[in-house]
């Protein structure tokens, strides 16, 4: 599958700043699922922008702006190709041991209710990505999508008291679901593709 991707943040600033500096998470890697055909990353002022890796290995572009700053505009245009795989991405570029993703986090800590539903829906799979599967296809079965901003600051566990998760939600009361199963997971941020208004997003 060939996706085209089109993203557009705008940031406006109550007072100007004097300097700008960002660091931006926008750009996917190759894998061998997937192949990144074109991907730019523009800015509607003079900046400069220098690619590199964050502590966890993901590709991240610094941004760095002189003021005064109003306002900036940062526009992603790109394709990639997509093969399927059952969800599971190979040949990641993972430079940390699996058992570091296997901690709590402050939006991911350990929750029993999460882990009892975790271990009731896995039980009796054939292997550890059938329960896994079985996993996320429950939480999507048992919440109301919420296409709606995240909440800041909700965990995971606050999430799985609701009726309505959103996409963010469900990424990480998986983590913990996951986790409570002994297999290492991590939230991963990307794009999800919805029709809205009449239009794909």
């Amino acid at each position: 599958m060939r996706l085209s991707i089109d993203h557009r943040t705008i940031y406006r600033f109550a007072v100007p700043q004097a300097r700008l500096v960002q660091m931006l998470r926008l750009t996917p890697e190759n894998t061998h699922d997937q192949t990144i055909a074109s991907w730019r990353i523009d800015v509607d002022c003079d900046a400069r922008l220098r690619t590199g890796r964050d502590g966890l290995g993901n590709v991240i572009t610094m941004l760095y702006a002189e003021g005064p700053v109003d306002g900036i505009a940062i526009t992603v245009h790109g394709e990639v190709l997509t093969s399927h795989s059952d969800g599971v991405l190979h040949g990641v570029h993972e430079p940390l041991p699996p058992a570091l993703f296997l901690r709590a986090t402050e939006a991911t800590p350990a929750d029993p209710a999460i882990a009892a539903f975790a271990a009731e829906t896995a039980e009796g799979a054939q292997s550890r990505i059938g329960a896994l599967h079985r996993v996320n296809a429950a939480l999507h079965e048992r919440f109301a999508f919420d296409c709606g901003r995240p909440e800041p600051g909700r965990t995971a566990g606050a999430a799985f008291r609701e009726d309505r998760a959103t996409s963010r939600d469900l990424a990480q009361m998986f983590a913990v679901a996951a986790r409570s199963l002994g297999t290492p997971a991590r939230y991963v941020s990307g794009y999800l593709h919805t029709d809205r208004d009449g239009e794909h997003r």
